[in-house]
């Protein structure tokens, strides 16, 4: 069923606030011991703080007149009240409801933020539809939404060093040349790559988490950090042996070597070889 994701008539806007908010993860009426079962490393009685950047994307029709879907000044009047002045400067824990009954993650907070907008009205037909909240630039949770579906996402973000030489096992070596040039260098050249994994989920009821970060983040490293860090992927990777390790290709096989293996549902992978190139293999 079409939704309005769909309707190229219609433009999303987005726009970015950013507030600092402290925060920590165990609940007051709990003992030491049955939050650290709950949270893990993530308990600690003390609050720490982030930095938190938020991107939220409202969609419509361009009006004729103003050749606008909104007035931005009406949306960032929504956001200083709805949500700036709600949370910046603020320890959410102690200061800002619901937050004294559930744990303040990423992903509540989304759902959080999503019912104060929805309390805001946008001329009709205008929508709220997109949340984008990061914790830290390695770090962010996403919020989609219709009248249809509501998706939620986490990303992570990881780094390894590697290098490659670009060379087709079905080229000549003169077309090898002409086609990569010096990235055909047989003696290779390399990347501190990043990588950014996205799963998708519905926030555990208790933790508030969409996923174990610490249980994500071993099988990612041992799987993919470990295996490509420092090494030559031509000659050291055995899925590269007979391919040409393009980027494009390594975000292909990053993105099937942990699928089905995560303990959350793989949605994408990014894979940035240079601040200017970005790869994405998605489902």
């Amino acid at each position: 069923m079409e939704t309005y994701f769909q309707d190229f008539n219609l433009v999303k806007l987005v726009r970015v606030v950013r507030f600092s908010a402290g925060h920590r993860y165990g609940f007051s009426d709990r003992s030491t011991q049955e939050n650290k079962r709950i949270f893990g490393n993530w308990f600690s009685p003390f609050s720490h703080g982030h930095n938190y950047t938020l991107e939220v994307g409202a969609i419509g029709p361009v009006e004729e007149k103003s050749g606008m879907v909104i007035n931005i000044k009406t949306i960032d009047s929504i956001l200083q009240s709805a949500i700036v002045e709600t949370y910046d400067g603020k320890s959410l824990n102690d200061e800002v409801p619901p937050f004294e009954r559930i744990a303040p993650t990423l992903e509540n907070l989304l759902l959080d933020i999503r019912n104060r907008l929805e309390c805001q009205e946008l001329p009709p037909p205008i929508q709220w539809c997109t949340l984008k909240l990061a914790e830290m630039p390695g770090l962010y949770a996403e919020l989609r939404w219709d009248s249809l579906i509501q998706t939620m996402t986490l990303t992570r973000s990881y780094e390894f060093a590697a290098s490659h030489r670009l060379h087709s096992p079905d080229l000549t070596d003169e077309e090898n040349l002409k086609l990569f040039g010096k990235c055909n260098n047989v003696h290779g050249h390399g990347h501190n790559y990043v990588l950014e994994v996205t799963v998708t989920g519905d926030p555990d009821p208790t933790t508030g988490m969409l996923v174990d970060l610490k249980a994500l983040d071993e099988v990612i490293e041992r799987e993919i950090v470990d295996r490509y860090d420092h090494r030559n992927l031509n000659l050291d990777v055995p899925e590269f042996a007979d391919k040409n390790p393009t980027s494009e290709i390594v975000a292909q096989q990053i993105f099937s070597r942990l699928d089905g293996i995560l303990p959350a549902t793989l949605t994408r992978v990014r894979l940035y070889e240079t601040a200017r190139n970005l790869f994405e293999v998605s489902r």
